[in-house]
């Protein structure tokens, strides 16, 4: 009998779903959660706007450096911005790569804050998280749909930002092989691998602080409240990292790793940072998530 439970709603068995590859029915209502919480948050004329604001900050940086006009033969040395800066000139692939370094900074994170920040908050605030309680959904589903909710907006900003910076580069800009930041000239192609890499690894990071905006959003029904602990706890954590008597902590602070993408654009590829910070992404992704776990699981959020 158990193998021919009747998922009502699409008025097919378990085995039915199985023959037509058919997810089972409890993916099925999960994927239909998620997607409701999708279209809740990408509809929201706030997120929309700050959207926007993320897709406009490239062109204001691309059209910025064009008139700049920054020369060819100016390899000068440093590390991170500067060295995109001085490649720039000589092909527009580095204008993704200046535009991610440039928004790392404060704009992602503040675009990743607000979403974590009102995902719990924020409704409990207007009082409709109540109302997505008394559905059979459960806490520890919500509370996952919320968060990948959270990962999507994240992955959407950012990949935004690398391909608005990629296509203003290539308009902008002359585009061709790819000489990476150790010296060594990759095909335009081999280098485009490289840029999606990077984003992919911001994207990871920004779901570190998707996961502490989520704890913390777990702690309040005050959504600006929230999201400003959250700023807060990013810049405090940058600050301290340029701090060198903090040199001690510095690889345990949340922003520590963030810039340390520009290891995927050596050769070879410096693994053991590249390792380092996904560890520590992920370690502030279970720590904060269990946080907000055993907080939503066990506050009183009916009454």
């Amino acid at each position: 009998m158990s193998a021919e439970v009747t998922d009502a709603p699409a008025g097919l068995t378990a085995a039915q779903r199985a023959e037509e590859g058919q997810p089972p029915a409890a993916v099925a209502a999960y994927l239909r959660f998620f997607g409701s919480e999708l279209r809740l948050v990408f509809r929201r004329r706030r997120n929309q706007l700050l959207l926007l604001v993320v897709f406009g900050f490239p062109l204001l940086i691309g059209i910025g450096l064009k008139v700049a006009a920054p020369h060819p033969d100016n390899n000068g040395g440093g590390n991170g911005p500067a060295v995109f800066f001085n490649q720039l000139a000589g092909n527009g692939v580095f204008l993704t790569l200046i535009a991610l370094q440039a928004l790392l900074i404060l704009v992602l994170p503040l675009v990743v804050a607000v979403v974590a920040g009102d995902s719990v908050a924020g409704e409990a605030g207007y009082g409709t998280l109540r109302y997505l309680l008394t559905r059979p959904a459960g806490r520890v589903r919500a509370l996952s749909v919320k968060y990948l909710a959270i990962v999507t907006f994240g992955l959407v900003a950012t990949f935004i930002i690398a391909i608005t910076a990629l296509l203003l580069g290539v308009i902008l800009f002359p585009v061709g092989p790819v000489t990476l930041l150790s010296g060594t000239t990759v095909s335009l192609a081999a280098g485009l691998v490289r840029v999606l890499l990077v984003a992919l690894y911001i994207a990871v990071a920004m779901a570190a602080v998707g996961a502490i905006g989520l704890a913390i959003s777990t702690l309040t029904e005050h959504a600006i409240g929230a999201i400003a602990a959250i700023m807060v706890l990013v810049v405090t954590s940058e600050v301290v990292d340029q701090v060198p008597q903090f040199a001690v902590v510095a690889p345990y602070l949340p922003t520590h790793w963030w810039s340390s993408f520009d290891a995927l654009l050596r050769t070879p590829v410096d693994t053991t940072t590249l390792w380092h910070g996904l560890l520590s992404f992920a370690v502030y992704i279970v720590i904060f998530g269990a946080f907000a776990w055993a907080k939503f699981t066990s506050s009183d959020v009916t009454s």
